[in-house]
């Protein structure tokens, strides 16, 4: 296979773990080597360091796999790499529970690939051009590993663009049913559309931040904001909340919480389910509440995009800051990747000096286990998360 070299003093992130070797880190690179090749890394001294996948094109010039340089890549490596991350998800995922990430790109060995499981269904996303190119060999070996009926493919996306790859959803094995699948969530019972919802259908990497916040709802009233298809909410209502009030613009998200809060034996008469934009709402809302969820879609989906995501961001947080009494607890999140936690944490405590309020910082909010990242890699930690209590 070929190989790159490094300049000298340029491995020593890639020593401590860290997948990405940039551009300009590179003495040499190969001249015939295309998208997605696989590539051995050497270091300044020509000693093998690593493997990864190479491309010209992008600042990101290899993503790296492995640090053992004397393995074989071959079908068998990456049959070894998902029974891995099989033998993880045994041991972290929860009870009564058959929806989780199966594959979390780097942080599981495969650099630009998630991989979600609902059920018996996978749903896939393939954002670079390495994992391209070994994308049928992975279907075969998700098919003999996994015993799946089925798997649905949405690799869509900036990220695919930027590596010269055009979009690609469909099914990639087995059924072509596009109803939604019903899957089990700490025995909690949710509908999910992985054909057209966010994501992969389901805000999987939210499930312990659902557990965390419901612990605190017994008796509270909840206001769940950008409450997509009803997560936070329905964990909310079985912890005992008196009253949650779910806030989303899309109609067939709406629709989804409503089966989903009929499917465990919740009334939307008792628990509302309100179609509007959430900063309208928040603006003109009176009522004071205990617990405020704020789980936005990304605002920053570029550097270009970071001064005005955190004027949105701070909006937000100020308006349910202002909405809670003393004791009053804010679950706050952002999930764009370039919004760091520090950044994040300034502009919370900006929109509680707004506000009038004093607040103390409870938790960190991160996602699951079930979305690990390489230590070194904080580029991979795109959900964070604060919960909040005013003073």
């Amino acid at each position: 296979m070929p190989s790159v070299q490094l300049k000298p003093g340029r491995e020593k992130t890639l020593l401590r773990g860290h997948p990405w070797i940039f551009s300009g880190a590179l003495k040499n690179h190969p001249s015939v080597a295309e998208a997605g090749t696989i590539v051995r890394v050497n270091s300044h001294a020509g000693k093998p360091i690593a493997w990864g996948f190479y491309h010209p094109r992008t600042d990101i010039a290899v993503r790296c796999f492995s640090w053992n340089p004397e393995e074989n890549i071959d079908d068998n490596f990456w049959e070894r790499q998902l029974d891995n991350a099989i033998w993880l998800r045994e041991r972290i995922v929860p009870p009564k529970t058959d929806a989780y990430r199966l594959i979390n790109s780097e942080g599981d060995g495969f650099p630009g690939l998630i991989a979600d499981r609902y059920g018996d269904r996978l749903v896939i996303s393939v954002q670079t051009a390495g994992m391209e190119k070994i994308r049928e060999s992975l279907l075969r070996i998700f098919q003999d590993k996994l015993h799946v009926t089925a798997i649905y493919e949405r690799s869509e996306g900036q990220a695919r663009r930027i590596e010269g790859l055009e979009d690609r959803i469909g099914w990639a094995a087995g059924t072509s049913d596009d109803s939604p699948v019903q899957i089990r969530e700490n025995g909690l019972i949710f509908f999910v559309d992985v054909v057209s919802g966010q994501k992969t259908g389901f805000f999987l990497d939210q499930r312990t931040n659902r557990e965390i916040v419901a612990s605190s709802c017994p008796g509270k009233t909840v206001l769940n904001c950008f409450s997509y298809t009803g997560g936070f909410t329905v964990y909310c209502i079985r912890a005992g909340a008196k009253k949650v009030i779910s806030v989303e613009t899309s109609q067939p998200a709406n629709e989804t919480t409503r089966r989903n809060l009929s499917a465990n034996g919740f009334s939307e008469q008792q628990h509302p389910i309100i179609a509007e934009d959430v900063f309208t709402y928040l603006r003109k809302v009176q009522d004071p509440v205990d617990v405020i969820v704020l789980d936005p879609p990304a605002f920053a989906k570029s550097k270009h995009d970071v001064r005005t995501a955190a004027r949105g961001y701070k909006e937000i947080n100020l308006q349910a800051l202002r909405l809670l009494n003393s004791g009053g607890l804010l679950a706050t999140f952002s999930c764009s990747n370039y919004i760091d936690p520090g950044e994040f944490e300034k502009i919370i405590l900006f929109a509680a000096q707004d506000a009038g309020k004093t607040v103390q910082l409870l938790r960190p909010l991160f996602p699951g286990a079930d979305h690990p990242t390489l230590l070194p890699h904080f580029q991979g930690r795109y959900l964070k998360g604060f919960l909040i209590r005013v003073l």
